[in-house]
């Protein structure tokens, strides 16, 4: 049966993050404390579907305030022809322009999600905030990243150039499941799989402040009485870092 076989595929994905990643991802939380306890700002950058994982992280009903996203201008599902995301991605210089038209400064920290890692978009914003003192966690697939070829002049993918790795574990080509009777695979991994991750790093984000003494700004629902004045008095409090709003 199909859907359960993408039921199993997602179990096994989720097994192998908590066996094999719990340990970047805690450095990840750790580099995040220690950029809040600095005082900087934290943002998130993806293209295309991976730009669903900074989508998870910010206004988000139990998420971290400080969470800025970078918009991927061109790469998103609003873009019409849709097929002409794939190819602004591929632009070179275009992350760089990015990073350096956004609030993002030296000391700040910088998620980048991209399965395949091999674009220019997500490779020349990790270069730029290499050069601006940015500190980045670029969640990627090992295994397909180290599949194919880079798109970048320089050969490079992003897992050569951040800081810290997390491999999100999703397969070549990202759908697991097959079909019989169907040549290509259906079921991807990278979104399911992208959000766990995500959202490990900021529970764990949240747990290290807790534990420094820092009292971390978490959004309740608007849905839930007080959620609105408890959402307004923290974004207020904490607005010099907040770059969304």
């Amino acid at each position: 049966m199909s859907a359960q076989a993408y039921f199993d595929a997602t179990a096994v994905g989720l097994e192998k993050l908590r066996d094999e990643q719990m340990g970047n991802i805690e450095a990840a939380a750790e580099l995040l404390a220690d950029t809040i306890q600095a005082g900087k700002a934290i943002f998130a950058f993806g293209a295309s579907h991976s730009f669903m994982l900074p989508m998870e992280l910010v206004y988000r009903t139990g998420g971290l305030m400080l969470v800025n996203p970078i918009y991927p201008h061109g790469m998103d599902l609003t873009v019409r022809p849709v097929a002409m995301t794939s190819q602004i991605e591929r632009i070179p210089d275009y992350g760089r322009v990015l990073l350096e038209n956004s609030p993002a400064r030296a000391g700040d920290a910088l998620l980048i999600a991209s399965t395949s890692g091999r674009n220019a978009v997500v490779i020349d914003m990790a270069l730029a905030a290499q050069e601006q003192d940015i500190k980045t966690i670029g969640i990627t697939s090992v295994e397909y990243s180290t599949s194919v070829p880079s798109r970048h002049p320089s050969g490079k993918r992003l897992l050569d150039l951040c800081d810290i790795v997390i491999d999100n574990c999703a397969p070549l080509g990202d759908a697991a499941v097959e079909v019989p009777g169907v040549e290509q695979k259906t079921g991807p991994l990278s979104t399911v799989l992208g959000v766990v991750v995500v959202n490990a790093i900021a529970c764990q984000t949240i747990a290290n402040l807790v534990e420094r003494g820092i009292d971390p700004p978490i959004y309740i629902s608007a849905n839930m009485p007080g959620g609105d004045e408890h959402n307004a008095r923290l974004l207020a409090e904490n607005s010099a870092r907040i770059h969304y709003m």
